[in-house]
């Protein structure tokens, strides 16, 4: 999604309206966020807009990525916040044999997440969070959003949308989970926002 290196775009600030409906879309999308909102997004503070290649948009406060979105699909976490607020966003983790294909931009698939490194959601239920052995509690669906920890790191290494749902993953045990991750070190983690 974003192997190559970004232009550096013009920002422009968005209307009060347009933040508020930015902000209740996040809640919805991820409602562990609130806690964090009002440090996320700030009432007074002025959010922008970078108008990237392919219809992409990220937005920007004070500099900071926030949140990039294609078109008006979902918002998907930048990196930098995803490192801010790791207890905000669903997560899975892959185990260290897949750490150096995700950091390529390569398609994450269901054997990284599968062995004895990695961790799907235990479909546990009860509040939504990680669980001790470090597992998303609720299962997450086809086209959720999700970050992607690695086994043995503290910090996120990317963050896509799923195109299998984490069930269809354990049950298949093959093929491509997230395609076009937004990964550590990629064009959009380099991209100058000042």
């Amino acid at each position: 999604m974003f192997k190559k290196e970004l232009p550096t775009v013009p920002k422009s600030k968005l209307k009060s309206s347009v933040q508020r409906s930015l902000r209740q879309s996040l809640l919805t999308t991820y409602p562990l966020l609130n806690r964090y909102i009002d440090e996320i997004l700030p009432k007074k503070g002025s959010l922008e807009a970078m108008k990237l290649p392919d219809r992409y948009t990220l937005y920007v406060l004070d500099s900071q990525p926030l949140f990039f979105q294609i078109d008006t699909d979902t918002l998907l976490p930048h990196l930098k916040l995803v490192h801010r607020f790791p207890a905000g966003f669903p997560s899975i983790r892959i185990d260290r044999g897949a750490i150096r294909f995700v950091l390529s931009g390569a398609t994450l698939m269901a054997p990284g997440l599968t062995s004895a490194g990695g961790r799907l959601p235990s479909g546990a239920g009860g509040d939504e969070g990680m669980d001790e052995e470090e597992r998303w509690t609720r299962e997450l669906e086809k086209g959720e959003p999700v970050v992607v920890r690695a086994e043995g790191k503290m910090e996120a290494c990317a963050v896509g949308l799923l195109v299998e749902g984490t069930k269809e993953v354990k049950e298949k045990g093959k093929g491509p989970v997230i395609e076009e991750a937004h990964y550590l070190g990629d064009g959009l983690w380099k991209l100058s926002t000042d």
